[in-house]
């Protein structure tokens, strides 16, 4: 697969965001925080037919991307919907 160079760091930015978000299950995450409108430590498997050690991987990169944030909460991580980075990410769609 050939690589295509981004003119600039938002274009990449762009690029990396609408690559996490276009996987069916990062997406459902970002649903399911959404509808749930706090912060998550709870389990979020248990509305996904998916292995821990995958929502894990799905977690990470929609960390990396920028469109969740994690809190380390005792033994476990809270994730939450990063609303800033996803309203930029929708201003810089809506100039396409």
């Amino acid at each position: 697969m050939k690589t295509v160079e981004m003119p600039n760091a938002v274009d990449e930015t762009v690029v990396t965001m609408l690559r996490a978000v276009a996987n069916p299950v990062r997406y459902r995450i970002l649903q399911i925080l959404k509808e749930r409108g706090e912060c998550q430590c709870g389990p979020l498997g248990d509305s996904l037919p998916i292995a821990p050690s995958t929502l894990s991987q799905h977690l990470k990169v929609l960390r990396e991307a920028g469109l969740i944030r994690g809190t380390v909460d005792g033994p476990g991580i809270c994730y939450c919907r990063d609303e800033l980075r996803i309203d930029w990410l929708k201003e810089q769609l809506s100039e396409l």
